[in-house]
């Protein structure tokens, strides 16, 4: 794919089109420390916000760039740090449970990479086990860990049912996540309305009965 210009590649932001299923990371994304990190983001944010032309001596902003800084680094760009990815304990299934298991409605909170604005939505994991289980908190942490970073939809559904594949052992994972893009809502086309749903199907879950038990498990209610 070759670009010309600076229009390119914003055109293909507003595209939301993604290069590749892994996360671009550079060589030396960890040769510096999170607190050197921050120190370093904290004066580009205040940059930023002095070229707005904004008052940084105003009680309500002298922090703020501070407060960003570790906010990028520690919560919602602390996916991009492998030492938190979390602990996925597997164990052995000897209750003999063969159907699928469906963890629905997911909560994800992630951050699109072309604009930097939430990406907020739901996330509905399946897996049918080969004989191995996962605790069901780890499927969360698995959908968290990896919306924790800027992404694209399509990236982060991806890299949820290939983690979920290593962690069990088997192909026969499935994820859809419904979910609203700020850069679309609040910007550009602004359309209000709008969500976007993807998905990934693995092993078993390409059966078109498999995968439509799957979907008719996510319409249902949830009561109690």
């Amino acid at each position: 794919m070759k670009f010309e210009n600076l229009e390119d590649f914003d055109a293909l932001g507003d595209e939301h089109v993604g290069t590749s299923s892994e996360t671009p990371m550079r060589k030396d994304a960890f040769k510096l420390s999170n607190e050197e990190k921050i120190d370093i983001i904290k004066d580009d944010v205040r940059h930023i916000m002095e070229t707005l032309g904004l008052d940084l001596t105003d009680d309500s902003l002298k922090g703020t760039p501070n407060r960003v800084a570790k906010m990028f680094v520690k919560e919602i760009f602390g996916g991009l740090d492998p030492n938190k990815k979390p602990t996925a304990s597997t164990f052995e299934n000897k209750y003999k449970y063969g159907e699928m298991l469906v963890e629905k409605n997911i909560t994800v909170y992630s951050t699109c990479e072309h604009h930097l604005l939430p990406i907020v939505g739901k996330a509905h994991v399946a897996y049918i086990s080969n004989g191995t289980v996962v605790g069901l908190s780890k499927m969360n942490r698995i959908v968290d860990f990896f919306a924790k970073r800027p992404q694209v939809q399509e990236r982060l559904t991806i890299q949820i049912v290939e983690e979920l594949q290593k962690v069990l052992n088997t192909k026969d994972v499935a994820c859809v996540i419904d979910a609203k893009h700020l850069c679309v809502n609040s910007r550009g086309i602004r359309d209000i309305e709008s969500s976007t749903v993807t998905s990934e199907f693995g092993g078993k879950f390409k059966d078109r009965e498999t995968r439509r038990e799957f979907l008719d498990y996510i319409k249902l209610e949830t009561k109690f």
